[in-house]
């Protein structure tokens, strides 16, 4: 039985080829925590987003992991 996937991509944009790189906003589906990963021909990063309060941005949708 195939194991369930643990984040979620809840939004892309941009392509990997052009300057601004490709950047995806995607959820962990265990602790709801969304995070900023971002690609380009010259590298890659990954970031926790936060709110104005300095706290991860946490989703509070249900995303159970099956």
């Amino acid at each position: 039985m195939a194991k369930p996937k643990r984040f979620e991509i809840v939004y892309k944009e941009g392509t990997q080829l052009s300057d601004e790189g490709k950047r995806i906003v995607f959820v962990d589906r265990l602790t709801g925590v969304n995070y900023l990963g971002w690609t380009s021909a010259n590298g890659a990063g990954i970031t926790p987003l936060i709110d104005s309060q300095g706290k991860p941005l946490v989703t509070r949708e249900d995303f159970p992991l099956e």
